[in-house]
Parts: C-alpha cells; structure tokens; sequence
C-alpha cells in the first residue's frame, strides 16, 4: 500500500510540475503553436498546484512528517528533472495534458 501511495506520489509531482511549465507561454509555444488564453493558464496553474498539494498529502500518509517532507523534496526534484528532459526532448507528449485547450482556428 505504501509503494502504491509512494508511486501516485510521484505521479501527481510529474503532471503538477508539467501543469505549471504549461502555464507559461515559453513552454505552451514548444507544445501549441497558438497562445494559451488566461483562462487556460489560471486552470493549469491551478491544476499543478493542487496536483503537488496532493501529492504531498499523500507523502504524509506514507510516513512521519519528517521523513515524508524530504521524500517530496525530493520527489519535487525528480518530477523537475523528467519535466525539463521530456521539454527539452520530445515537448510534445505533453499535449495530453492539455487536451480540453482548444486550437485557435
């Protein structure tokens, strides 16, 4: 069960990072060639907070609070890491994290 909780950790730490590049208009432009509306990045910024929020919660509940803030720490540090490499790679595999964006006509 911990293993379980340890990997959906992980997993909300990679989209909440890839959510918040999104939101910025270098990162979309390497994914879209059309501008994000507001509205778009407020989603994202709110949807990679709350996927590193829960993220945390769940480290939480894996352990005592010493040992699961330095687990997310460094959670945060490899989510950073598979952002940045997959952004600098292949940017678009992250277009299906945006897949309710729709393109400008």
């Amino acid at each position: 069960m911990v293993n379980l909780l340890l990997a959906a950790a992980t997993l909300l730490c990679v989209l909440g990072c890839a959510w918040l590049a999104l939101a910025m208009d270098v990162h979309w432009k390497q994914v879209r060639t059309d501008q994000p509306s507001e509205s778009t990045a407020k989603v994202l910024r709110l949807l990679g907070s709350l996927s590193l929020f829960a993220s945390l919660v769940l480290c939480l509940f894996t352990d005592h609070a010493s040992m699961a803030s330095l687990v997310w720490v460094m959670l945060l540090a490899a989510a950073t890491l598979i952002v940045a490499f997959t952004f600098s790679w292949r940017p678009r595999l992250f277009s299906v994290l945006i897949f309710w964006a729709k393109a400008a006509s």
